[in-house]
């Protein structure tokens, strides 16, 4: 009987010390190298990541918002397209009717959405001109100012861009534009909706925005006969005038003694006089005086 208890305590010390024995976990050393090329590989993500968001961010500059008789969201190579197609049209208009070709082609790309509005699509009418007493041609209804208005319809895109030359000539109320000067077109953008063309406050601006970074006074300069000074230039001018060296002119790139010149009104003789210049070779970064 002694045995068999002393057997039993045996057993139960035994098991007692097996459950109290702490449990030992180990874990695979990882190697550094390893760590260096999961390091590497989350640096890359991030870079791809980035390159992403840049050109993401990239395409969302080049989209262009058009609101006028419909919201249409277009790239700038859609509107690239719409002044190649319309520009000789624009021109051709101009050296008619005397509207100055940048402000119907910032019209045209305005009202139709670059030629990709509901109302360009469905009925060819480019400069979004309503019915109006009178019209007896085919029509559309669209949502405008109002609801359902009453748009005319063409058969083909010259239609519009000839009924819109009609439309301005025709209407004593436009009448005070002609008298401006055929490169005013912020006069011509500010006319128009004074004489009620539009009635968002924003139209000039909008009209302006389109012709300037669009260069479209290059088409108004063509009908004149003139050489067309891009509006960054005409801003460094007028930048030159403001500060404090206003009287002198660095040499960049691809400038030449004629290019200058005319930049600042002057005749070759004047500026290479004034800068006492016996050559016509310039260096980039010299300084002339253009006053």
């Amino acid at each position: 009987m002694f045995k068999k208890i002393l057997l039993v305590f045996t057993l139960l010390t035994l098991l007692s010390c097996n459950v109290t024995k702490p449990v030992i976990v180990t874990k695979k050393a990882v190697p550094s190298s390893s760590k260096k090329v999961a390091a590497r590989a989350i640096k890359k993500t991030n870079e791809v990541k980035s390159i992403l968001k840049k050109e993401q961010e990239q395409v969302d500059r080049e989209d262009e918002v058009i609101e006028s008789t419909s919201v249409t969201y277009v790239g700038t190579d859609v509107i690239g397209k719409y002044i190649s197609q319309y520009k000789d049209i624009a021109m051709s208009n101009m050296r008619i009717y005397g509207i100055p070709a940048s402000i119907i082609l910032a019209q045209g790309i305005l009202e139709s959405g670059a030629g990709k509005g509901d109302l360009c699509i469905r009925a060819n009418n480019h400069f979004g001109i309503k019915c109006h007493e009178g019209w007896t041609g085919e029509s559309v209804r669209h949502d405008d100012d109002s609801s359902q208005e009453c748009f005319r319809k063409y058969y083909e895109p010259a239609e519009s861009f000839n009924d819109h030359a009609l439309f301005l000539t025709g209407r004593s109320r436009y009448a005070s534009l002609f008298k401006l000067s055929k490169v005013d077109y912020k006069g011509w953008a500010n006319g128009l909706r004074r004489a009620g063309y539009a009635t968002d406050p924003k139209y000039p601006d909008k009209l302006i925005s389109y012709i300037e970074r669009y260069h479209l006074g290059q088409y108004d300069a063509i009908v004149m006969g003139e050489e067309y000074v891009p509006i960054e230039n005409q801003r460094t001018r007028i930048a030159a005038i403001d500060n404090q060296n206003r009287s002198l002119y660095e040499v960049q790139k691809g400038d030449t003694l004629y290019s200058i010149s005319k930049k600042y009104n002057l005749l070759v003789t004047e500026l290479k006089q004034i800068n006492n210049l016996s050559a016509n070779t310039l260096s980039i970064g010299q300084k002339l005086k253009v006053k």
